[in-house]
């Protein structure tokens, strides 16, 4: 049995596919779903309003979006446990806080509030970069199943625990994974005087690609990889990889390509980017 799967949700669109979304991992996972609620109540912490009416007010409001909350993920997966939870805090504070206890935190891309607030930049980075496990990041909309989730792997060992949730995924789903190594020559290869042999170079990759997933093949025997390796920017290889993904899983930090800036560049772009659901599986720090 795994640790509760945590949506994040505030009554949006945005936050239903969280809630989706968490509810069919929760029963892939065979794991209890945590709805949660943040009731920030600082807004509403100045002379002019009545904190205790307007307080009272966000309380209903939150009642009512986690009892649609529960409904939804009921209908969705009836033989999953759903437990709903209004946690006083800020967003970002809330999620990382309740990250402490899930298998996995799950938010929408954009909402109303709450959670929503700016999902891509201060919530989810905030929490991306803090808590303790994956933050999924769903995006609103139908989209088609491919059968296939997209990792992003570098030559440091800071990215082993996106590996290990991508296998993770692919086992509970049945799916194939595509591991993607985006490398670029470094500025000085540009140079004249240095001559430099392109093919050498690619097989070298290739080899820097295969050697980081064979112990991860021989965990995983049932999973199919596809080793994708390709000369291009980190951001561009995974996004253009998440057109027929069911989700890309990228670490936070690192010192491959794929970590050079914690939430910065890489980590930042994907989940701009991607067409679809993206996992940032923070990397323990030493």
């Amino acid at each position: 049995m795994f640790d509760p799967v945590v949506a994040g949700t505030d009554g949006s669109v945005a936050g239903s596919a969280a809630v989706e979304w968490a509810a069919d991992d929760a029963a892939r996972m065979r794991a209890p779903l945590r709805v949660v609620f943040a009731a920030d109540r600082s807004p509403y912490d100045i002379p002019k309003f009545s904190s205790r009416e307007w307080g009272e007010a966000l309380t209903r409001n939150a009642e009512k979006v986690l009892a649609e909350a529960e409904d939804l993920a009921r209908k969705r997966q009836p033989e999953i446990e759903v437990a709903t939870r209004i946690v006083e805090g800020a967003p970002a504070v809330v999620l990382r806080e309740q990250a402490q206890s899930a298998s996995e935190v799950v938010i929408g891309s954009r909402g109303l509030g709450g959670f929503a607030g700016a999902v891509l930049g201060s919530v989810s980075g905030h929490v991306a970069g803090h808590a303790r496990g994956p933050v999924v990041v769903v995006r609103s909309g139908a989209r088609e199943t491919y059968g296939e989730i997209v990792v992003g792997v570098d030559d440091s060992p800071q990215c082993d625990p996106a590996l290990a949730y991508a296998f993770e995924q692919a086992v509970l789903r049945g799916a194939r994974l595509r591991a993607v190594y985006a490398w670029q020559l470094p500025v000085h290869a540009y140079a004249p005087e240095i001559v430099c042999d392109m093919d050498e170079i690619r097989r070298a990759q290739h080899r820097v690609a295969a050697d980081k997933l064979a112990s991860w093949r021989q965990t995983h025997p049932t999973v199919e990889v596809v080793e994708d390796v390709r000369s291009a920017h980190p951001v561009q290889a995974l996004s253009a990889a998440s057109e027929r993904a069911d989700l890309v899983v990228v670490g936070s930090h690192g010192r491959g390509a794929l970590g050079s800036l914690a939430l910065g560049s890489v980590s930042r772009g994907v989940l701009h980017h991607a067409r679809g659901a993206v996992a940032v599986v923070r990397s323990p720090r030493v």
